[in-house]
């Protein structure tokens, strides 16, 4: 029989999630992907699945599934949700073994944004154009998760967990301090280093797309006009007209004619993607990338 997830309940955003679609830019489709491509990569690690399963991405807890047609192993990595199994607590970042109609709930988590649930042989839904991952901009991909989905679940792995646990990261820094270089757009504005000498906020408006910051403003040169769109990395942090930073994240499109002034580095990306509303962001000159 496959072993399967039913979904009990999602939260806010729980989304089936892989390392995207490279090499689709050209023809107009983003690589979309896990957020936290770190978290994501390490649960996949820890249960022993060969890299680029797909995984599920739960924003800010709230997920809750049954376990059908077997036991199953799975991990949870990112940002650290209480973790339980049949209402025990079990732990996170190391392999927990699920029984047939287990219930494996997450809870939100007291620091970071998204959590990542790997299960022993990958979550086995249709890929589209490659992948199996949503991106929420396109509206390409499997859809958010919804109560009474029934997901199967891949074949085992040859290979057997090798961990018992791996070391959670940390998500308490405040504020939270983002390495950037300068971006190639930097003399669109009037002076770049307000990117670096304001403190700023994440707004409610924060998603897949892009980390929307206030607190400030990064004036456009004077006389300055509008770009044609460009296509940009992720971590790219493109100023507006009304001057507040947006640094693109999984799901970004191309700037839409405004300027890029730096770009996060990408070893800095992944904590972007863990920047919760409300918290501050600094960002910090660095020479390379």
């Amino acid at each position: 029989m496959t072993v399967r997830l039913r979904v009990l309940a999602t939260g806010p955003l729980a989304l089936v999630q892989d390392e995207g679609r490279p090499g689709l830019t050209g023809v107009g489709v983003g690589r979309s992907g896990a957020a936290d491509r770190t978290a994501y990569a390490l649960a996949n690690r820890v249960v022993a699945n060969p890299p680029g399963l797909a995984a599920l991405e739960v924003t800010l807890g709230g997920l809750e599934v049954e376990v059908l047609g077997g036991s199953l192993t799975v991990c949870l990595t990112g940002a650290p949700a209480p973790l339980f199994v049949d209402d025990v607590p079990a732990g996170t970042h190391a392999p927990v073994t699920v029984p047939e109609g287990g219930h494996v709930r997450v809870d939100p988590p007291p620091v970071g944004l998204r959590s990542y649930l790997a299960v022993r042989g990958g979550v086995d839904v249709a890929p589209v154009l490659g992948s199996r991952s949503h991106d929420v901009l396109a509206a390409l991909g499997p859809a958010p998760l919804a109560e009474g989905d029934e997901l199967p679940v891949g074949p085992t792995p040859p290979e057997h967990p090798a961990v018992d646990q791996v070391a959670p990261p940390r998500y308490d820094d405040d504020p939270v301090v983002l390495r950037a270089v300068r971006g190639p757009r930097d003399g669109w504005v009037e002076d770049p280093d307000v990117l670096v000498a304001t403190t700023w906020t994440a707004t409610e408006r924060t998603n897949r797309i892009g980390m929307r910051l206030s607190g400030g403003a990064v004036q456009h040169a004077e006389g300055a006009g509008e770009l044609p769109s460009e296509g940009v990395w992720r971590g790219a942090i493109q100023v507006p007209p009304n001057g507040e930073p947006v640094v693109f994240l999984a799901d970004h499109p191309v700037t839409g004619g405004y300027p890029v002034v730096g770009v996060v580095v990408d070893a800095d990306v992944d904590r972007a993607a863990q920047v919760r509303p409300g918290q501050q962001v600094r960002f910090r000159w660095v020479s390379g990338a």
